[in-house]
């Protein structure tokens, strides 16, 4: 037979209890925090959707949590988002109207932590352009003929003699295992001659 739970025993379960309904409250309180912000985004968004002189709108930045709840929302009504930013912490959230979605260069540049400048992308958009037609403009007149200015051989007969290769290829003898192969000056010993 077993004896009755000790004071100690006791004691122990009931911060466990409190420590577990302590735990299910926050618990409450946090998912009661993420419904009222998703109600306040869809707002926000619905807002967005009927005023017709906006096309864009740049959110404060936001948790990571809250940014998924934000691009669902977004995802539900119907238009583009786009997640801008370094730090965590410190990343925001763009969104588009569908007809009025950015451009590459647009969103370059806001990955950059740069304003975007429709008359800069322009400029750069020209200095791309011409940049390419100068690369297939070199294409087309063929490789450039190289010509060094110094003879290797020349430059490294110090290091291997005038004759060096004509040598080598004078020795080349066949070899029945492995095909060809220079004997390096070798006589029959296998020493150098």
């Amino acid at each position: 037979m077993e004896k009755p739970p000790s004071l100690g025993d006791q004691e122990t379960r009931r911060k466990a209890r409190e420590q577990a309904a302590r735990l299910k409250k926050l618990q409450e309180q946090e998912k009661q925090q993420k419904v009222e912000f998703r109600k306040r985004m869809e707002k926000e968004v619905s807002d967005f959707i009927q005023d017709s002189g906006q096309i864009k709108k740049k959110f404060e930045p936001m948790n990571k949590i809250e940014r998924s709840i934000l691009h669902d929302v977004v995802e539900v009504a119907g238009l583009t988002s786009f997640s801008f930013g370094e730090d965590n912490d410190c990343r925001y959230v763009m969104i588009f109207k569908k007809e009025f979605a950015p451009s590459d260069e647009e969103l370059d540049s806001y990955r950059h932590g740069e304003e975007w400048d429709p008359q800069k992308a322009e400029e750069k958009r020209k200095l791309k352009e011409l940049a390419q037609q100068q690369e297939e403009e070199a294409a087309q007149q063929g490789p450039a003929v190289v010509s060094p200015a110094s003879d290797y051989k020349d430059k490294y007969s110090h290091l291997i003699g005038k004759g060096a290769a004509k040598d080598a290829a004078h020795m080349l003898q066949a070899n029945k295992t492995y095909g060809c192969g220079a004997t390096l000056g070798l006589g029959e010993t296998g020493r150098r001659a």
